[in-house]
């Protein structure tokens, strides 16, 4: 499995986070979804420092 490009990080942490938004009546599934967008977003500024170095 190969390491995702900071795009992909984003665009996967944007996808999550519109699926929550649809989930209005599920609130556990709500966070749970925020929280891998979260991890995709840390994802995205590890990998943009590591461009950086």
């Amino acid at each position: 499995m190969s390491v995702p490009t900071e795009e992909q990080a984003l665009a996967n942490a944007a996808r999550l986070l519109e699926r929550a938004e649809l989930e209005l009546t599920n609130l556990p599934l709500m966070e749970r979804l925020e929280g891998i967008a979260d991890s995709w977003l840390n994802m995205a500024v590890q990998l943009r420092e590591r461009e950086r170095v």
